[in-house]
């Protein structure tokens, strides 16, 4: 029934963004029409936290390695803050080209199997003006 999740950033500057994901995060992605780009995310995974008010989300990317993850995005001067071990992760968030802040952190918990599923390919027909 489910066959994938989409998440959305906004942004002030997406162009900037896009660039960033597309070069320096080098996600594989698909042009949809007039330089809307639509990216392939790795595996992901779901948690419910309790909260007083229902409604807010966060999305983080994962890496096996943060301070290595860190170093990498200071070659393309891109800002990470500094690292906040919890006991579920180390974390940093970095700052998006286009001023957003995006969390990153290196998992220190146990990690669900990639949930499989059977998608069908589609060809996409875009009609440009």
């Amino acid at each position: 029934m489910i066959t994938g999740a989409h998440s959305i950033i906004y942004s002030s500057d997406p162009e900037a963004d896009r660039d960033f994901f597309k070069k320096i995060l080098k996600f594989p992605n698909v042009d949809i029409g007039h330089g809307w780009l639509i990216f392939g995310l790795p595996p992901a995974e779901l948690a419910i936290h309790p909260a007083d008010k229902s409604g807010s989300s966060e999305f983080y990317l994962m890496c096996s390695d943060i301070k290595l993850f860190m170093k990498e995005m200071s070659k393309h001067k891109i800002k990470c803050s500094a690292v906040d071990e919890q006991r579920w992760g180390i974390i940093t968030n970095l700052t998006l080209p286009g001023g957003g802040k995006l969390g990153v952190y290196e998992p220190k918990h146990a990690r669900p199997k990639n949930v499989k599923t059977k998608v069908k390919s589609i060809k996409l027909k875009v009609k440009s003006k």
